[in-house]
């Protein structure tokens, strides 16, 4: 078996890290193994072993005037309805998916 000597040092965010070694706990994975898997992937596939893209989403110059109206329209009612979330639940949402 080789020996492990080599060191890698990485900065994230707080939280993320404590959630992602939460999750590792629960498997019982080391960060350790993690990293080591990751890098032997990239080996064995010459690649990053996920994609990385950026989702397309609809933005208002590739939409026709009616497309745009519609979505507005649907948007103020569930707003009316009071279908919508405050700001800070959404993000709190938003940072629990990442």
């Amino acid at each position: 078996m080789a020996i492990k000597t080599a060191n890698v040092t990485a900065r994230v965010q707080p939280e993320i890290k404590q959630q992602a070694e939460a999750i590792l706990d629960q498997l019982g994975i080391p960060v350790s193994v993690l990293i080591d898997t990751l890098y032997r992937q990239i080996i064995m596939t010459n690649s990053i072993p996920y994609s990385f893209s950026v989702p397309s989403l609809p933005t208002r110059d590739s939409m026709s005037a009616a497309q745009f109206d519609q979505m507005m329209e649907k948007a103020l009612n569930q707003a009316k309805a009071e279908q919508g979330m405050d700001l800070d639940a959404a993000f709190a949402r938003i940072s629990e998916r990442i």
